[in-house]
């Protein structure tokens, strides 16, 4: 279903607002002027058609537009330019009442005169049953479009760009020019329902050749974009095709049809450079790209050293909970390698208004950092408009990211303040087994104690192959040391284990940064992107 004006009109707004700062200045500021002259004309007199006539110099233009007023009101004559301020004839209406009025203020036409609708006496001066001028034409005599004055030309080209209904008037010499087709008709391709092309002076040709001329300038038209543009001939000499062109008129302006056609025609051409200048829509790509942009955001956080610090950290947490107690101090005095870092376990509140000691990034982790951010965005926009890929390139904020990736290492959890259940199992385990043996080692001594005293012995009771005291003591050390055997074992497997869950941890604040830093700006441009050529094309389609 075809869409209102007003559809269309703000489907356009739309695009352009998504365009803006990303599409190239000149063609947003084409497509706006356009869309106001739409609003401004949707919002003067709908129950006016204005038809123009334009053409180049010696066309026979105002001769033309005398034959179809049935009044001699446009002078005509050799003297060239002879149109040099555009003249209007307004059908049934007083020119000056409020809407003719205003209509014509806005076209900024002062000569004005009146006609009554009605019957047009035809070549021959009898009325002819459809020769007749509607109620609510306005007829335009533009000045010559190839004019040697320059304020002639740019008054033609305001009123070709704000005509209903443009009739180009053209001439055998002429009808063929490049600069009419090229600055002129191509520019109207997809006008066709409110383009009527007029071979005028017809009669200085055979009707063979007259019709041969026809052709060839509908074949012109057809290549300018305007297949379904109306071409007749006339001649405003003799009367010749002048009433044809004249019901033509009548007709558009009876069904008031060549308004919105006019403006809808507009849009869809100023919406079709919007979305040719759009391009393809990329397609979201995550993937790859995002794994190699995380990796090098990783690298330049200094994610490595950290992981390395905490399996070194937790190596030395395990140890000084499950190690022999006797020797367990020695695994206190290796520095903690987190908090050389200034990251070792701490209040959340702490983390997140805390810096790390963390040494920069070097020069070639900057570099890797920043083209991994590049090349994501061109992967991302890849196929987009240049001045598209530019615009998202300065949204990406990449002075930022060496302070954001470094608070985001510095609020991430990497070792769990409290020791583990485990450690704290077997620590207590090796305080009964120390005790153990302490109380065997007191058990001798005072065994020995008593025989050097030569005191009689006590009945010292036997655990297997050897006395109690002797199995408290040896056992109580050698168990110890294999169960501080086994908590390293442990300690270094859960180290291993922990730095892999803090190294998922770190990736996702990193992450966090690329998506707030990098990721969403890129969106937000591929969005935009989208909304843009999916309105423009709304805009354009029929």
């Amino acid at each position: 279903m075809s869409l209102r004006l007003e559809e269309r009109l703000a489907a356009l707004d739309v695009a352009l607002d998504a365009g803006d700062g990303r599409l190239p200045g000149p063609l947003l500021t084409d497509a706006r002027e356009v869309a106001e002259r739409v609003r401004e004309r949707a919002g003067l007199s709908a129950e006016h058609t204005v038809v123009a006539l334009a053409g180049a110099t010696g066309s026979g233009k105002s001769s033309l537009f005398n034959a179809l007023a049935g009044a001699d009101l446009a002078a005509t004559g050799v003297q060239r330019p002879t149109t040099s301020h555009p003249l209007a004839v307004v059908v049934g209406d007083d020119p000056d009442a409020d809407g003719p009025a205003r209509l014509l203020d806005w076209l900024e036409v002062g000569r004005r005169h009146t006609v009554p609708a009605g019957p047009v006496p035809a070549a021959g001066g009898a009325p002819g049953p459809t020769s007749r001028m509607s109620d609510g034409l306005v007829l335009l005599d533009l000045p010559d479009h190839d004019s040697v004055v320059v304020e002639h030309r740019v008054r033609a080209e305001r009123l070709v760009a704000r005509a209903d209904l443009l009739v180009w008037v053209v001439d055998p010499q002429k009808y063929a020019d490049g600069a009419l087709h090229e600055r002129y008709l191509r520019p109207l391709a997809g006008h066709d329902d409110v383009v009527v092309l007029v071979l005028n002076q017809a009669d200085r040709l055979g009707p063979a050749d007259a019709d041969a001329v026809v052709a060839d300038l509908r074949r012109l038209a057809a290549q300018d974009g305007l297949a379904r543009a109306r071409v007749l001939a006339a001649s405003a000499r003799t009367g010749a095709g002048v009433d044809e062109l004249r019901s033509l008129v009548a007709r558009a302006v009876e069904r008031r049809e060549a308004r919105n056609q006019r403006l809808g025609a507009d849009l869809r051409a100023a919406a079709r450079d919007l979305a040719d200048a759009c391009g393809p829509v990329p397609a979201r790509r995550r993937g790859a790209a995002t794994d190699t942009l995380l990796d090098a955001l990783e690298d330049a956080a200094g994610v490595p050293t950290v992981v390395a610090a905490v399996r070194c950290s937790a190596v030395r947490r395990a140890a000084a909970h499950t190690g022999w107690p006797p020797v367990r101090w020695l695994a206190r005095l290796r520095p903690d390698p987190l908090r050389r870092l200034h990251l070792a376990p701490r209040p959340a509140a702490e983390a997140d208004v805390s810096r790390t000691s963390l040494p920069p990034a070097g020069a070639a982790q900057r570099a890797s950092a920043a083209t991994a951010v590049r090349d994501h965005a061109d992967a991302v926009l890849a196929g987009a408009p240049d001045g598209w890929v530019l615009a998202a390139r300065r949204r990406l904020d990449t002075a930022a990211l060496p302070d954001a990736l470094d608070h985001a290492v510095a609020r991430t959890p990497l070792l769990p303040e409290r020791a583990v259940w485990w450690w704290r199992a077997l620590g207590a385990l090796q305080w009964l087994l120390l005790a153990a043996a302490v109380a065997g080692a007191l058990w001798l001594a005072g065994l020995a104690g008593l025989a050097y005293l030569q005191l009689p012995d006590p009945v010292t009771p036997v655990w297997g192959p050897a006395p109690a005291p002797t199995v408290l003591l040896v056992g109580g050390v050698a168990a110890g040391w294999l169960v501080a055997l086994a908590g390293a074992i442990a300690g270094r497997l859960g180290a291993r284990a922990r730095a892999g869950a803090a190294r998922r941890r770190l990736r996702a604040s990193v992450a966090e940064v690329a998506q707030r830093l990098v990721l969403a700006p890129l969106a937000a441009e591929t969005d935009a992107l989208a909304v843009c050529r999916a309105q423009a094309a709304r805009a354009a389609g029929r």
